[in-house]
């Protein structure tokens, strides 16, 4: 049963075993089984399904600054990172075998629908780093223009000498 549905819990596997043998086995007998084959429950890899044109342009991407040595110090990286105040997915464990992390079946999608929640946004670079911007509400184009791009980036990269600005898709 956990060799077929990764999701399973321990739990779930001995109330299993008991409904159809009849028999009582603790969940801890069942982790310790697992772990003996060689499947421990691990966080899953969340990310979001990349679609092959995604894949193309970021390898195509890595491939042009495959040679960067000392450019590498004039990066500037940007990220936005939602944290969602209604759901926390952070108990979920999936069972696999070292080396399997990158597997389907060993990933799980992150929810991407509207909840409520908040935004942040930052950026780094090799010897600095921007102030953290704290977003409520809906980021569109005009609140990202003005409550980030000109009043924190702009100030920022002036104070820069020299600066590659990295975003990202966005």
């Amino acid at each position: 049963m956990a060799v077929m549905d990764r999701l399973v819990t321990s739990q779930i596997v001995a109330q299993h075993i008991e409904s159809v043998m009849h028999h009582s086995v603790s969940a801890r007998t069942i982790r310790h089984r697992l772990q003996q084959s060689g499947q421990y429950a691990r966080h899953p890899l969340l990310g979001l399904p990349l679609m092959q044109n995604h894949r193309r342009v970021r390898r195509q991407w890595c491939d042009e600054r495959r040679m960067w040595v000392v450019e590498w110090n004039e990066v500037v990286f940007t990220e936005e990172s939602r944290i969602c105040l209604q759901h926390h997915d952070g108990q979920i464990r999936v069972r696999r075998h070292s080396g399997e992390r990158m597997l389907n079946s060993s990933v799980m999608c992150r929810h991407t629908g509207p909840a409520p929640g908040i935004m942040v946004w930052g950026g780094i670079g090799y010897h600095s780093r921007t102030p953290l911007v704290c977003i409520a509400g809906t980021l569109n184009s005009q609140r990202y223009i003005s409550e980030v791009l000109e009043s924190v980036v702009l100030p920022y990269l002036q104070g820069l000498t020299t600066a590659i600005f990295q975003l990202d898709n966005a």
